[in-house]
Parts: structure tokens; sequence; C-alpha cells
């Protein structure tokens, strides 16, 4: 599946979507509600386990929501069990070059395209049900391969990166790149770094993407950098946001 088959039902100029951190499933639905387009489970920053992320996943399927997955590390067994589990995609952290890039593509496909085994009585093959072919095919063709530039080395080798088959496309991780280099998250010198990325991505073909706060204007500033995709805000940062503010305003109105 292109990266435009997937999010053809997005509400806005590029899909929008938000990391999703908690173990409640309401949490998921509150998201899907709120009319994201996507999320992205995060089982690299949290202790979020894989029976978790399954429940998540079908939760969000079921309400229309592309079901990502950030994975801790490019262990290919996590990422098939999170495939047959149902996930539509997954985000690999610290993809550093073309070859690590390519064996990611190789751990969400299946032979000769890649080297996922095959477990059709999983959820992603219907629980059995599905025809063998067409549980092969939606494994080859309908899941996105992501590939996260969080060093200066990634973005250097960025366009061999996304030349790599079955790089669906790439996921700019603008903290960890300041991290890599020394410098503050907001420096010029990173904005230019993914301003980089996003022009590589043009030129090949596939989209890039970049995170924000819970701040709307970053989708602007997306799709003015050309990007495909955003992630705005987490569903904790979001809780959290919007019970400050409510608690800072009661203490004023009482204080009044």
């Amino acid at each position: 599946m292109t990266f435009e088959n997937a999010f053809a039902g997005q509400r806005g100029p590029i899909p929008v979507g938000t990391w999703v951190k908690l173990s409640t499933s309401e949490s998921v639905e509150a998201m899907a509600h709120a009319g994201f387009d996507f999320v992205v489970i995060d089982l690299e920053h949290t202790l979020l386990s894989a029976e978790t992320a399954a429940r998540h996943i079908t939760l969000a399927s079921a309400l229309g929501v592309l079901p990502l997955v950030r994975v801790p590390d490019h262990t290919p067994s996590t990422v098939q069990r999170l495939l047959d589990g149902g996930a539509a995609g997954i985000l690999f952290p610290h993809v550093d070059d073309a070859q690590a890039a390519r064996e990611a593509a190789a751990a969400t496909r299946f032979p000769p395209h890649g080297r996922r085994g095959s477990g059709g009585t999983s959820r992603a093959g219907g629980w059995g049900t599905l025809p063998r072919a067409e549980y092969l095919r939606r494994g080859n063709e309908d899941v996105l391969c992501l590939p996260q530039l969080e060093s200066r080395a990634a973005i250097e080798n960025a366009e061999e990166i996304l030349a790599v088959d079955g790089v669906d496309g790439v996921f700019v991780g603008a903290a960890d790149l300041a991290l890599d280099m020394g410098l503050p998250g907001g420096d010029p010198e990173i904005r230019k770094l993914v301003g980089r990325v996003s022009e590589a991505a043009r030129k090949a073909g596939k989209p890039s993407g970049v995170a924000y706060g819970a701040n709307p204007e970053g989708l602007a500033r997306a799709v003015q950098g050309g990007h495909g995709f955003v992630i705005l805000g987490n569903d904790t940062s979001l809780l959290v946001e919007a019970a400050s503010d409510l608690a800072a305003a009661a203490h004023e109105a009482v204080a009044s």
C-alpha cells in the first residue's frame, strides 16, 4: 500500500496523528473521537506491553484510525508479533544508514521481499480465516515501514535510506537529532537539517514526517516545509496540560 492509499480518508492536507503512551484503551478511543487520522503506539519511551499494544491496535482499527507502532529497537521478532497483531505500520527508531533501513524493511515483509515469518492464524490473518495468499499480499503491500532519522549520520544518509526498497517514508526525530549534535532543540541548524530530509523525501517521492507538541501551528509549518505527515502532542501531555490549565484557572478564580 502506498502512503497515500493508507491515508485516503485523511481530514486535512496531510495526515495528523498523535502518540499514545497510556495503557488504557480509553486513550485510543478519545484520540479517535478527537479526529486524528492515526495514532502511534509508543513502545520505545513507555512501559507498554505487546498485549496492550494489541488492544490499542484493535480498537484504533475498529474506530477507523490507522494504528502505527513505534518499536523499542529493530528486533525482527518484535516487529513480526506487532504486525501479526494488526499494526498498519512500524516506526523504527535510530536508523542511521541504508543497511539498517534494509534490515528494517526486511522485518516488515514476507520472503522474497524480506524475512517476516508466516502467522496466518493471527489477527492479521483473520484468525486463520483469511486465505493465505491474501494474508501474504497484505503483509507485503499494506504495511508501512517508517525509519526514524535521529542523528547527523542519518541525515547525511537520508537519500540512501529513502532509496531502500520497502521504505515507505521517514520520520525525523528532531529532539534526538539535537541531542546527537549537542544543540538546543530550536537551533537553526536543526531546522536546516530537518528541511534537508524533507527535500530528499520529495525527490524520492516518499513522505517525511515531523512531530510537534500540542501546537496546531505545527501542522502549518509541516505543510509549508513539504512534509507528508505530522504528529501533534501525545495523550499524557494533552491530559496534563489541560488539567494544569484548569487547575491554574480554578486557583486564580478563587484568589480573585
